[in-house]
């Protein structure tokens, strides 16, 4: 019985659970012409973590820092119009862009603890698919 109950209460909570962190986020073109989002920047993360953008089209995040570790956003792809590399502290920063060529981009923190691993291969690192 109640491995019925757990069972059933596990797959209400799932049916109801929101889009996880890496699923892909659709920015829609605002009416100026700009795609928007917010990006959380927090324990080794980023939320959402795959964005998907139309090519040509500006795009404009909000990046904000939770918890106590230093973070930074990057985008090193110059070819494609993605050169950022942008520190995040305790305001919200905004990072505007134009994306010039289709494709994926690695978006991740380069910060470092002297002794220890980078934050990207801590599994800070998310996705910017241009479309």
């Amino acid at each position: 019985m109640h491995k019925t109950l757990l069972l059933t209460t596990l797959l209400c909570l799932a049916a109801t659970a929101p889009a996880r962190a890496d699923e892909p986020i659709t920015l829609a073109v605002d009416a100026d012409g700009v795609q928007r989002a917010a990006i959380v920047l927090d324990s080794y993360s980023f939320t959402p973590s795959h964005l998907v953008v139309a090519v040509g089209k500006p795009v404009e995040l909000t990046l904000t820092k939770e918890g106590f570790a230093p973070h930074n956003f990057v985008i090193d792809d110059p070819a494609s119009g993605l050169a950022i590399k942008q520190d995040v502290g305790g305001d919200p920063v905004k990072v505007s862009f134009t994306p010039t060529r289709t494709g994926s981009f690695a978006i991740y923190c380069s910060k470092k603890a002297p002794f220890g691993k980078s934050h990207r291969q801590k599994g800070m690192e998310g996705v910017l698919e241009v479309r």
